[in-house]
C-alpha cells in the first residue's frame, strides 16, 4: 500500500511540473512545416556547394525550391541595396554584408558559416613552372585577377602585398569563377582563385599553393534578408549550413569551418 501511494504521488508530481500529462504515444509537437520557393544571392565560389545543398534541402523537404544567383559579392551587394527581391544573402567577405547590414536590410545578424583561402591556378601540370606569388610578376606570363572592387581580387592583392609583388593584370574579371575560366581555357597562365575554385575545376587547371606568410583568409557571412517573404525556408536553408551536415558538406568542397 505504501508503494502504491509513493507511486500515485510521484505520478501527480510529474504531471504537474511538466503540465497536462501525455498519453504514451502521443506525438510530440514539431515546427512548422516549410516550402515554397527562395532566391538565394550568393559569392561565385559558392556554386558547387549551394547547388548541392539545395539538392540535398529539395531532397529532404518536399515542395521546396531554390532559385540560385550567382556573382560577386560586391554586386549582390548592390542589387540587394537597389531592391532585388531575394531571402538569402552569402558573401564571400564581411564587408559586403556589412553594407546590407548597415542599410538595414536583413532579418537577423549574419553568421559566418565558412572560410576559404586562395591558390594560384595554372594550366594542368604546371606547364610555366610557377611556383609562388613573385613569379607572377614576369612580364612573360599572361596573369589575370578578379577586380579589386571583388573580394577576390582584394584578398589577391592583399596576398601580393604580403609578398612584395605587384602584378599589371591581363584583365580584372567580375568574379572569381571569371579569373578561373580564363585559366581553364587557356586564355590566361595563371590567376589567382580560391583553393575551393581549383578544386571544383578537377583536371582542367592545377592548383600552385600560397606560403602561410602570404595567405588571406576569405570568410563567408550569410543571413536572411529583410524583405523576405519566406523567413521559414530561408531560415531552414541557413540552418542547414550551419548544422553538421552543412559543414560536412562544405568541407568536402575543400571549405573550412570558421
Amino acid at each position: 500500500m505504501i508503494r502504491a501511494a509513493l507511486a500515485i504521488a510521484a505520478t501527480l508530481v510529474v504531471a504537474t511540473c511538466g503540465g497536462a500529462a501525455v498519453a504514451p504515444g502521443t506525438p510530440t509537437p514539431t515546427s512548422p512545416a516549410v516550402g515554397g520557393r527562395i532566391t538565394i544571392l550568393a559569392a561565385a565560389s559558392l556554386t558547387d556547394v549551394f547547388d548541392e545543398a539545395a539538392d540535398q534541402l529539395r531532397a529532404k523537404t518536399p515542395g521546396t525550391d531554390f532559385v540560385m544567383s550567382y556573382g560577386s559579392s560586391s554586386t549582390l551587394a548592390t542589387q540587394i541595396a537597389n531592391g532585388a527581391p531575394a531571402d538569402v544573402f552569402a558573401s564571400a567577405d564581411e564587408a559586403n554584408m556589412r553594407k546590407v547590414a548597415d542599410a538595414k536590410l536583413i532579418a537577423s545578424p549574419p553568421s559566418i558559416f565558412a572560410t576559404n583561402r586562395l591558390q594560384i591556378a595554372v594550366a594542368p601540370g604546371n606547364p610555366k613552372g610557377i611556383a609562388r606569388l613573385a613569379d607572377l610578376a614576369s612580364a612573360q606570363l599572361v596573369v589575370v585577377l578578379a577586380a579589386p572592387t571583388v573580394p577576390a581580387g582584394r584578398y589577391a592583392l592583399d596576398a601580393l602585398a604580403k609578398a612584395g609583388v605587384t602584378v599589371r593584370p591581363a584583365s580584372q574579371e567580375v568574379d572569381v569563377r571569371a579569373v578561373l575560366n580564363k585559366v581553364a581555357l587557356g586564355e590566361a597562365d595563371a590567376g589567382i582563385v580560391y583553393v575551393t575554385d581549383v578544386r571544383s575545376a578537377g583536371p582542367r587547371v592545377t592548383g600552385v599553393d600560397i606560403p602561410e606568410e602570404h595567405q588571406v583568409v576569405a570568410r563567408y557571412p550569410i543571413a536572411v534578408l529583410k524583405d523576405t517573404k519566406n523567413a521559414g525556408l530561408a531560415n531552414a536553408f541557413v540552418q542547414h549550413l550551419l548544422s553538421d551536415d552543412g559543414r560536412q558538406l562544405l568541407a568536402e568542397f575543400g571549405f573550412s569551418r570558421p
